[in-house]
């Protein structure tokens, strides 16, 4: 049997992008402060959310999984620092399996599912099947897999 689409977005989802902005200087948080997603080199600091990497693998049992992600149009490093960061901690998963949109609804084929903690750039268009990470409804991890899983 064919298993259905599962979509990861990355910020706030599998990567803690708090993680990031504390490793850098003081003069850098100032020079791009209001938009630090542009700071080069950010997005291959970030931290693995907690219970992120082992629910991805817990996941890919049941879903054909891929990253659905956006990326800052005006940081180019932001794009390869994504799929770095796949590579490094999530490559057996998602290898070859990565999608960087600003319209993720033009991957809403009526079935897969999307976990993302924003409803921004298309994820709202998922309707019931949108898993909204963080929520009071799916807050960590756990209670995702949990969900998932019985389907």
């Amino acid at each position: 049997m064919k298993k259905r689409i599962l979509y990861f977005d990355m910020d706030g989802v599998l990567v803690d992008f708090g993680s990031a902005l504390k490793k850098q200087p003081s003069e850098i948080l100032e020079q791009y402060k209001g938009h630090e997603d542009d700071i080069p080199g950010l997005f291959g600091q970030m931290e693995p959310i907690d219970g992120a990497i082992d629910a991805v693998h817990k996941l890919a049992e049941k879903y054909d999984c891929y990253v659905l992600s956006t990326a800052p149009w005006a940081n180019p490093s932001s794009w390869a620092d994504k799929v770095k960061w796949i590579t490094e901690h999530l490559d057996d998963v998602f290898h070859k399996k990565i999608i960087l949109t600003h319209h993720k609804n033009l991957l809403n084929d009526g079935n897969a599912f999307l976990i993302d903690d924003r409803t921004k750039h298309g994820a709202d268009e998922f309707g019931d099947r949108h898993i909204q990470f963080g929520s009071d409804k799916y807050p960590d991890w756990q209670s995702v897999v949990d969900y998932l899983m019985k389907l």
